[in-house]
């Protein structure tokens, strides 16, 4: 019998404890309203409530009124609602799990609380009531019970995925929620105090049975859902290192032709440079101001220190509007530089990025972004404090980079993607206010905006064949394929290809935007491909809203001026893009064996919570690429 099997069998059998739970706090119920209800201290429960009532004064009735408004049965639903989206989309990888947890857990003591109603009939106190009094039983408190299943639940999250001080703080503020709603419920004159008292045991006791049964039966044991456990060999020793590859110059043929598809595939095999090397050397630490708080800057040094660059061989420099990647040139120049690390989103990686491609200095990304997409398509931590340890134990890989240029865009590289249309002008409209506060939704609602826009006339030049015609809403060059919760816009996109993806967006009407969503959330369930890149026979999907190309040189020239962007940073608009693959350019640290492929599948991203010196680097796996890099 599978694992897999056995686990859900084992989570089955949890679930029903629900039916036993509801028995029990009916019984309990009946208990209450019968040979207990003469009986101190339930005896006492109408004379506290009258005591509350004639002491109610503005400040704690307008509190109350908040508490018992964040716990009403719509309240609880869009946020429960917005909670699990924000699981299945904002993390780097889809938490289905989670996601199913709290939503269970909601779900689950709702229809406890229900069932207890119908079988426990208790009056409402003998006070006036602050809000209107529902038809179901004062036995137990329904908003008791949906708040602590929520928030009790978010606070289970929270507390296998967050770290440190902040851990504590979060865990104790969510938790404080149910307990003011309870004390709010009391106050109002809507339940008795042992009313409360049920409705708290109704949301532990089905967090318990969720947790035991979507949670702690996940492959890991105890791990929390969706941080597999590291694995390591049977042997228990350290993952043997994957050889790099570095590719041969390439003479100069033109593309397109069979001279150059047999001159680009030369490449020899070199051993692997690791992360860190022995003996002296230096760290240059490129910091985005407000992504990298001063918090994660401190345990960054720290982290340098403990695997060998103490802070005389630390060089810190933050970014700027007017330099993106801080004096990352001149601190490189200055002496040699063993390692560059990155403590930013897409944009600062991108300008960082442009000054290290060909030099070889390996660079060590730390997600502390809006969007951090190349961080998530090559499967990295999404702790920063994780990610950084990772790298730092973990294997430099050579990775491609896009060159792009075109009118009043300087040549720069990008890692992620670049595009004009719909999707730039997303990111340019977005309020850094919004961005600040949500995180990368803040695009969502810039999105909304632009969904009428109209369409733009362009062509497309792959390699230098004849033009290709065509309209469309955006256009997308990829040197990576997935967006937030491993969406896989660009599905054959490798940043080890050798090549470059583009896709057309053109949906027509509702309809079209439809079939366009729901063929990349199939593609999404489905993960990647596993096909080479050009080897495509299909290159049109969802009725023609999508259109696939892949070549190593794409030439882009639209009718109109369009707005343009590139890994998440707004440039001005223009009527040209130019781009070519830089194959192998840029090394990146990865951790242990960590070949590099499409997002989405669920990659180890270390063991919450093990001590730092003995915690292993997390590792992934990816489809469709063998060690020696051969496809």
């Amino acid at each position: 019998m599978s694992y897999a099997h056995s686990a859900g069998t084992r989570s089955g059998r949890l679930l029903l404890l629900l039916p036993l739970q509801a028995v029990s706090l009916a019984g309990l119920g009946l208990l209450v309203t019968g040979p207990l209800a003469g009986r101190w201290p339930l005896s006492a429960e109408d004379g506290f409530n009258r005591a509350l009532a004639d002491r109610r004064e503005a400040v704690a009735t307008a509190l109350s009124d908040g508490m018992s408004l964040l716990a009403g049965t719509e309240s609880i639903v869009a946020l429960t609602l917005v909670a699990v989206l924000a699981l299945l989309l904002v993390p780097r990888i889809a938490r289905w799990r989670e996601a199913a947890f709290l939503a269970g857990a909601v779900a689950a003591q709702s229809a406890v609380f229900l069932l207890v109603t119908l079988l426990v009939g208790r009056a409402r106190p003998d006070v006036p009531h602050l809000d209107a009094a529902p038809p179901t039983s004062s036995f137990p408190s329904g908003h008791v019970g949906a708040s602590t299943a929520l928030f009790g639940g978010l606070a289970v999250l929270a507390a296998g995925r967050l770290r440190g001080g902040r851990r504590g703080l979060v865990v104790g503020m969510l938790l404080l929620v149910p307990l003011a709603v309870a004390a709010s419920r009391v106050y109002r004159g809507m339940h008795h105090p042992s009313d409360v008292v049920a409705g708290l045991l109704n949301g532990v006791c089905t967090l318990l049975v969720m947790t035991y049964a979507l949670l702690r039966s996940a492959p890991g044991g105890s791990t929390p859902a969706g941080l597999p456990a590291p694995r390591t060999r049977p042997d228990g020793a350290a993952p043997d290192p994957m050889p790099d590859v570095t590719p041969e110059p390439t003479p100069n043929i033109p593309p397109g032709t069979a001279a150059h598809a047999a001159a680009v595939p030369a490449v020899r095999a070199v051993p692997t440079v690791p992360a860190v090397r022995a003996g002296p050397r230096r760290a240059v630490v490129v910091r985005h101001p407000h992504a990298c708080g001063d918090g994660t800057a401190a345990r960054v040094r720290a982290l340098l220190h403990r695997h060998g660059y103490p802070d005389t061989e630390q060089t810190w420099t933050a970014t700027t509007a007017a330099e993106p990647a801080g004096a990352l040139a001149a601190r490189v120049a200055e002496a040699d530089t063993a390692l560059v690390v990155v403590c930013g989103g897409d944009g600062t990686v991108r300008a960082c990025a442009d000054v290290l491609s060909g030099s070889g200095i390996p660079l060590a990304i730390v997600p502390c972004g809006t969007g951090n997409l190349l961080a998530r398509n090559l499967r990295l931590p999404s702790d920063p404090d994780t990610a950084l340890r990772a790298a730092l134990t973990g294997t430099a890989v050579g990775l491609d980079v896009g060159r792009i240029h075109g009118d009043g865009l300087a040549p720069t590289r990008f890692t992620v993607m670049a595009g004009a249309g719909f999707d730039a002008a997303m990111v340019r409209d977005a309020s850094a206010r919004l961005k600040q506060s949500l995180g990368w939704p803040a695009y969502v609602l810039s999105a909304l905006r632009h969904l009428g826009d109209p369409r733009m006339r362009l062509s497309v030049r792959l390699d230098g064949a004849a033009p290709l015609e065509r309209r469309a809403r955006m256009v997308v060059i990829g040197n990576v394929g997935s967006l937030q919760g491993g969406l896989p816009l660009l599905p054959d996109a490798r940043p080890d290809s050798g090549r470059l993806e583009v896709v057309l967006l053109d949906p027509r009407g509702v309809a079209g935007w439809l079939a366009a969503a729901g063929h990349l959330l199939a593609r999404s369930g489905s993960r990647a491909s596993g096909q080479r890149p050009g080897a495509r026979p299909d290159r049109r999907a969802a009725g023609g809203a999508l259109e696939y190309f892949s070549a190593e040189r794409i030439e882009l020239r639209f009718a109109r001026p369009q707005p343009r962007e590139l890994d998440g940073d707004a440039f001005a608009a223009g009527t040209r893009l130019t781009a070519h693959v830089e194959p192998r350019a840029l090394r990146v640290c990865l951790p242990g064996r960590a070949p590099v492929g499409p997002a989405g599948a669920t990659g180890a991203t270390g063991a919450a919570g093990a001590p730092e010196e003995t915690q292993p680097a997390a590792r992934a796996t990816a489809p469709g690429i063998r060690p020696d890099g051969v496809h």
